[in-house]
């Protein structure tokens, strides 16, 4: 490509983002891309953009040491060894992003110049938890065929077709009775037996007369909705009251439309810079390896003699064919938290060690993620939850070398598949904090799954029946939608795929 013409293209491109090149940077940047494919050229501008505006930038104009190293950064590509094949991802490693509405991107922690987050949150830390929440949700839901603006000269119908959203604010600002309008918000009870619709804008309270009277209708889509939920609400505003005809979720979005518009912004974590699912290399690995497999256990007792001699069983079956991975989700004692559990635990882990020992095959090739329950020793029951104690699993990981003891939540990135893995009794938690319990399905397990990922949340609940760190609320998204959630609960087992997300429920031990 001549370099008049390739000037042209890298200056427009950057202009796009509001940025400015300085001449030598520009200079040092034409050199950089001349032996470029043109094929290719516009994905390693746009790579060489995204891995600029990362950097502490102070202004729009961009100097040559800034280009430099984004450059670099571009052409460290991801080192695709064994260790970026297969990663446990602790909550606390996860990487946050936040959404900048002017630029409609999101930007990482330091970039958007907002601090590292804290166990012990700031009052600022649990307005930005609802906050950012309703801002996925939002920007998520104007992208989405219904809420769209018509296109101009389109047909009358399909203007028809099209819906508004509403804020609260413009509810609270109307002087006369508005017509049927459909507002974006949280469900919350403000004071005792009345419940509001909440955003950022301001707070409503709610008549859902008229909407339960509608649940049996389509109108009420299913899902479980709970306090804490954020909901699109049609109905009509009156007297200072918006009177509800029906509730329905935020549409979800597959994966791979979320991507499509923010790049490859690794929003999963781990080690690789970009998304792993731009990856050709590992996309190919996961191909020549379709056979891996992976097992999941919950509620694996190990004081109990019968969980034991099953492990037996499982590793027999198992050990000529070895998984690549056992996860296995607590809680891993059948005895209620006490003072001797610490020492019960550390002896039950032994005892898991020498039967895994039994079985050379899968002690030298598989892997072992231990993620810990509500009731193992740790920190109440706050979430994210810590790893159990190094002084309980140690003699255990020194025995089997290829073991993991990770968060709760986790995530597992295999090549390019994302997989979350969640050890929570969450299902009748939702039930028992329904505003309005679906009647007309019974079938529970779809009415939750749809539920977490419209929310792309994993615990959309009021915070005193859900405890989160409140810096620490982004470690349970479900955003970009991953590949697999692995919901380890008591509910019955269940598998169901949703917006091409396979939601499990494992078989508990």
């Amino acid at each position: 490509m001549a370099a008049d013409r390739l000037k042209s293209k890298v200056s427009s491109a950057f202009k796009m983002h509001g940025l400015v090149l300085r001449a030598e940077a520009s200079k040092y940047l034409i050199e950089a891309l001349k032996s470029v494919n043109e094929v290719e050229l516009e994905d390693v501008i746009d790579s060489i953009i995204d891995a600029v505006e990362k950097q502490p930038l102070s202004s729009n104009m961009i100097e040559r040491s800034t280009v430099e190293a984004a450059v670099q950064e571009c052409s460290r590509s991801c080192d695709e060894t064994i260790e970026h094949i297969f990663n446990i991802i602790g909550a606390f490693d996860i990487p946050r992003f936040i959404y900048n509405s002017e630029r409609k991107k999101f930007l990482p922690l330091k970039v958007a110049n907002y601090p590292e987050p804290n166990l012990i949150g700031s009052a600022r830390d649990k307005a930005e938890l609802f906050r950012e929440r309703y801002i996925i949700l939002q920007q998520r839901t104007h992208r989405h065929e219904l809420f769209t603006p018509p296109v101009i000269g389109a047909h009358p119908d399909e203007s028809r077709s099209k819906f508004q959203v509403k804020t609260v604010e413009n509810l609270l600002g109307s002087a006369s009775k508005m017509g049927e309008v459909i507002v974006l918000g949280m469900i919350t009870q403000l004071k005792e037996g009345k419940y509001f619709l909440e955003d950022p804008t301001g707070a409503v309270q709610l008549d859902l007369s008229k909407s339960i009277s509608f649940l049996m209708s389509s109108y009420f889509h299913s899902g479980l909705y709970t306090e804490s939920c954020f909901v699109l609400a049609e109905g009509w505003y009156e007297d200072k009251i918006f009177h509800v005809n029906a509730f329905g979720f935020p549409p979800t979005e597959p994966s791979n439309t979320t991507r499509a518009y923010y790049g490859n912004i690794n929003f999963f974590g781990g080690p690789s810079s970009t998304s792993v699912k731009a990856s050709v290399k590992l996309k190919q690995l996961e191909e020549e390896n379709e056979d891996a497999m992976f097992v999941f256990v919950s509620d694996l007792w190990l004081d109990q003699v019968d969980v034991i001699e099953k492990l037996h069983v499982m590793f027999s079956g198992y050990s000529t064919a070895p998984p690549t991975c056992f996860i296995f989700c607590g809680n891993f004692s059948s005895a209620p938290y006490g003072k001797n559990q610490m020492k019960s635990l550390k002896d039950s882990f032994k005892n898991l060690a020498d039967v895994i020992c039994e079985y050379p095959n899968i002690l030298k090739s598989s892997r072992f993620v231990f993620v810990p329950g509500p009731e193992d020793p740790g920190p109440g029951f706050m979430l994210p939850r810590p790893p159990i104690a190094e002084h309980i699993t140690e003699e255990f990981r020194q025995r089997v070398p290829f073991s993991i003891f990770t968060t709760n939540p986790c995530r597992i990135q295999y090549c390019t598949q994302e997989i979350i893995v969640f050890r929570e009794d969450l299902v009748n938690k939702m039930c028992r904090n329904c505003v309005r319990f679906p009647s007309s399905n019974l079938d529970i397990a779809s009415h939750f799954v749809k539920t977490i990922l419209s929310q792309g949340h994993l615990t959309p609940l009021p915070l005193f029946v859900s405890p989160v760190y409140w810096a620490y609320d982004y470690a349970l998204r479900l955003y970009p939608l991953p590949d697999v959630v692995v919901i380890a609960d008591k509910y019955d087992p269940f598998t169901i795929t949703n917006t091409e997300c396979l939601t499990i429920n494992p078989v508990r031990e």
